[in-house]
């Protein structure tokens, strides 16, 4: 373990406190901002792989294994005192953070495509994110309805939305859809729900009511979600689509955790090669051909694309899009 190694994990710790959590979670800033500076604490964490060394993951490790901390030193204290059980447990876990509230940035790009819809979304978690016509939106007042309600506990995400965004007249509607996951969740099965819980981010108690209110929508009636690999299983599952819906291949915040640019553009080739309206709602940075929007990146922001064309910024939680 190098100096460079230490510097390296700090600084990604530095930049989510400030590009990430700041203004958004305190608690979340202060404690990041307290790993960066801890070198002791680093080198704990670098003794896991450099995918398991990610904040979003041992922020929510910590809070899985112990609550939530009053601040720091608590922190501090609760991850060196339980450092091999976290150890163990983010070996066995990842960062599937089922962000239903993604739907609002979503749905006007889906609105504008011919109806009905076939979805299928790569790195779908629990897929709560494929039931975009099961929830309510209201963007600064103005109200999209459910086209398919399934009770009165149907959340509703607000989402600021610039006056280029197409805000649809009515919701989508969907004839099929599936997801694909390396490990799907069950919503069934509470242990696997009180994760998503933890990765939540303390200070956002809305978000936490609006994710118990989507898992609750999709105990209903569960997408399907097939264990399988974005790199290799996405055609086998598209073929299984009805021909008579436009088929949608999507996914938000995955390909980070697809390391290697080689295997990211061949998914883009796959998809692309498929009779499919590709949208992706990622880091602009992550294609090795990325696409250049017509404005500078704002730091925090996911950049969605149809097809590879830029198309809107959106907030990583779904609550603003701004299209270009």
């Amino acid at each position: 373990m190098g100096v460079d190694e230490l510097q390296e994990l700090a600084g990604s710790y530095s930049r989510f406190a400030e590009y990430e959590a700041r203004g958004r979670s305190p608690l979340y800033e202060e404690l990041a901002r307290g790993v960066a500076g801890d070198r002791d604490l680093l080198r704990v964490l670098t003794e896991l792989p450099e995918t398991k060394q990610q904040p979003n993951l041992i922020l929510a490790g910590v809070r899985y294994l112990c609550g939530t901390p009053d601040g720091w030193p608590q922190f501090r204290t609760w991850l060196m005192d339980r450092q091999d059980e976290l150890i163990e447990l983010v070996l066995t876990r990842r960062t599937q953070t089922n962000e239903p509230a993604r739907c609002a940035t979503l749905l006007p790009l889906l609105a504008t495509l011919p109806q009905p819809l076939a979805l299928i979304e790569v790195g779908a978690s629990a897929g709560l994110c494929l039931l975009p016509d099961r929830y309510a939106y209201d963007y600064d007042g103005y109200r999209v309805e459910a086209t398919q309600f399934v009770d009165a506990l149907t959340p509703t995400f607000s989402c600021r939305a610039n006056s280029s965004t197409p805000l649809p007249e009515r919701g989508v509607d969907i004839a099929w859809r599936a997801g694909l996951d390396l490990a799907p969740v069950d919503v069934h099965d509470q242990d696997q729900v009180d994760w998503l819980e933890a990765l939540v981010w303390p200070d956002e108690g809305e978000r936490l009511a609006q994710l118990r209110a989507a898992v609750q929508v999709a105990r209903a009636d569960p997408p399907p979600v097939t264990p399988g690999d974005l790199r290799y299983d996405v055609p086998a599952l598209a073929a299984q689509a009805p021909r008579d819906a436009t088929l949608v291949v999507f996914h938000s915040a995955v390909l980070a955790y697809v390391p290697d640019h080689r295997d990211r553009t061949a998914f883009a080739d796959t998809v692309m090669g498929l009779d499919a309206v590709w949208i992706a709602n990622e880091d602009s940075g992550l294609f090795e051909h990325k696409p250049e929007p017509r404005e500078p990146w704002p730091r925090g922001r996911l950049l969605l694309t149809r097809d590879g064309q830029p198309v809107a910024w959106n907030d990583g939680h779904g609550t603003s899009t701004e299209w270009l």
